[in-house]
């Protein structure tokens, strides 16, 4: 027993150890399009991709956020303003990543915009509380997903939808463990 448990662990660690020294070829002709970097883990996925050599078109919900994110990136960088629960502004941002990549495609979307307000008690919301927070969290994620599509195909690109924990686990009132709970669904 204990023979099989010591070569799991050490046979685990050496998949481990392969899998972080992993790294993906030609960065440099990548581009990769990110929902939510005005602050963040899109803000911080967006630095971190740049830095490795990704030419990375990062959307913005305001002009502050895109600017900062601008200023604080190399020229492979470009920001764009994107908001996710408006049709008109998805498929404005479709056609700016389409002008950006051109024949490339793309080769990664990274649906990470979110909102977690207004929370609390049920009997303390609104309908309209709900609407907020389904319209960027899931539907708009849905939307954005089903717009850039073909640009992704064009690619053979990948698709990463952030998520949370309380998708799984209903551990507070609104609509947020509702939307995160969609997105894994739509995953």
């Amino acid at each position: 027993m204990w023979l099989y448990l010591t070569a799991f662990i050490i046979l685990w660690a050496l998949v481990w150890f392969f899998r972080d020294r992993l790294t993906i070829s030609n960065a440099k002709d990548k581009y990769i399009f990110i929902t939510g970097c005005d602050t963040g883990f899109g803000n911080l996925h967006a630095r971190r991709l740049d830095k490795k050599g990704f030419h990375v078109l990062a959307a913005c919900l305001t002009q502050k956020g895109a600017d900062d994110l601008q200023r604080s990136s190399s020229s492979r960088l470009k920001t764009t303003i994107l908001d996710v629960s408006s049709s008109e502004s998805i498929k404005k941002a479709v056609t700016w990543v389409q002008a950006e990549v051109g024949e490339n495609g793309l080769w990664g979307l990274v649906n990470n915009a979110g909102r977690a307000i207004p929370i609390g008690p049920t009997e303390w919301m609104q309908i309209e509380d709900f609407e907020r927070v389904l319209a960027v969290n899931m539907t708009g994620l849905i939307e954005v997903t089903l717009n850039f599509l073909p640009v992704v195909k064009k690619a053979k690109g990948r698709i990463v939808n952030t998520a949370s924990v309380l998708g799984r686990i209903a551990a507070n009132g609104g609509a947020y463990c509702l939307s995160k709970a969609g997105v894994e669904s739509f995953s």
